[in-house]
């Protein structure tokens, strides 16, 4: 098949969508599959990543909450794009104005949204959650529901990475919700890769000793990530146990969390680490991942740590709370910090050895491979139906 991703919030500054499309990128074709991105960007030009793989960009305006990113401002420029490419399949990869433009396309190709973003979590549920009930919010926010139940209608599936999000869209009205949870980058994400010197050097970092507990926390520096609430929870805990906490992260809300960290020794913001391998070796180091951020469609980092053995404190609430389950991690009360740091002193409370997880195993690879799976049979029906 020729897949046509219609991607609004693709950077080149890295984050989980970049992440995602650089492995589309390169495992589409291996599994026989053509790849193309179509994005916003400042200029207009085709970036050929290899045999049946390519970026179209379209030079569209610069988002102006956040210049890194660009956003689709021509609908028409837009649909003759996909004219030209002609796919046999389609996917838009935000739920916002871009995944309308591409239900309107008049073309006769099936089509997918797939969900990198959950903004009920990441914004109305946080900002309102301890004022009101989620079904009050969710009324207050019956427009964005209408919205999502007429992009329901307007795809042929809605691809949720989480049981949670899927179920909760389901339950809300959102037609067509399919269930494909992602993977891990096959060969990299170890427990092998776990270094007691690199954990020495980490608590040295943090001012500790190497008998001291390490956490790892990685994402960027965001409201949504919840960093405050992730740094008050270690900090209480650490009044009990001594723990040191590594941040690996970017972002605008920089020195807002560094203002919060206070000087404590303990709690360390290192800038996010780009080199592949050597991020594995870090996250396999630590002894926990800690999350804080309950908007996750699949929570990716989560998802790198149970890979490496490494088990995860997350909220009970969104794509995080599936990397807990079997005995892989705890949760703790989306948004509170006492629950988060009595969940942190649970988990390194057990004794030696209680905190060894089974690996995951689940790869891009194998996500791929099922999504794409659902998408040709999806053509195949309307082949027939035609």
């Amino acid at each position: 098949m020729k897949i046509v991703d219609v991607c609004a919030f693709l950077s080149p500054h890295g984050g989980g969508v970049k992440t995602y499309i650089e492995q589309k990128l390169a495992i589409g074709p291996r599994l026989g599959h053509e790849i193309v991105i179509i994005a916003p960007g400042d200029r207009d030009e085709v970036i050929v990543r290899g045999p049946g793989a390519k970026v179209v960009q379209l030079a569209s305006p610069r988002f102006p909450l956040d210049r890194k990113y660009w956003y689709f401002d021509d609908e028409a420029r837009l649909h003759a794009a996909l004219d030209a490419e002609a796919p046999d399949f389609v996917e838009a990869s935000s739920p916002w104005r871009s995944a309308s433009m591409v239900g309107r396309w008049p073309g006769a190709a099936p089509r997918a949204l797939v969900m990198h973003a959950d903004p009920l979590s990441a914004y109305a549920y946080r900002w309102f959650g301890a004022l009101l009930s989620r079904e009050t919010i969710d009324r207050r926010f019956e427009m964005f529901w209408d919205h999502l139940r007429e992009l329901g209608q307007s795809f042929d599936r809605v691809v949720c990475a989480s049981g949670e999000l899927q179920a909760r869209l389901a339950e809300g009205g959102v037609a067509n919700t399919s269930l494909h949870p992602m993977g891990v980058e096959p060969g990299l994400f170890l427990p092998e890769r776990r270094n007691a010197e690199v954990r020495r050097q980490l608590l040295e970092v943090c001012d500790l000793p190497e008998t001291a507990h390490l956490l790892i926390a990685v994402g960027r520096l965001s409201p949504e990530k919840r960093w405050p609430m992730v740094i008050d929870a270690v900090a209480a805990a650490s009044r009990t146990l001594p723990i040191g906490l590594i941040i690996l992260g970017g972002g605008r809300q920089k020195r807002r969390i560094l203002a919060q960290i206070a000087g404590n020794p303990h709690i360390r913001l290192l800038t996010p680490e780009r080199n592949r391998v050597r991020f594995a070796t870090l996250l396999a180091s630590a002894d926990a991942l800690i999350h804080g951020c309950e908007a996750e469609t699949f929570c990716m980092a989560a998802a790198e740590a149970r890979a490496c053995g490494v088990p995860v404190i997350v909220p009970d609430r969104g794509g995080a709370a599936d990397h807990a389950r079997g005995g892989a991690g705890v949760i703790y009360e989306a948004g509170n910090a006492q629950s988060a740091a009595e969940a942190i002193l649970a988990l390194l409370s057990r004794p030696e050895g209680a905190n060894s997880v089974p690996a995951a195993t689940v790869t891009m690879e194998d996500h791929f491979a099922g999504l794409f799976n659902e998408y040709d049979t999806i053509v195949r029906q309307a082949l027939v139906r035609a």
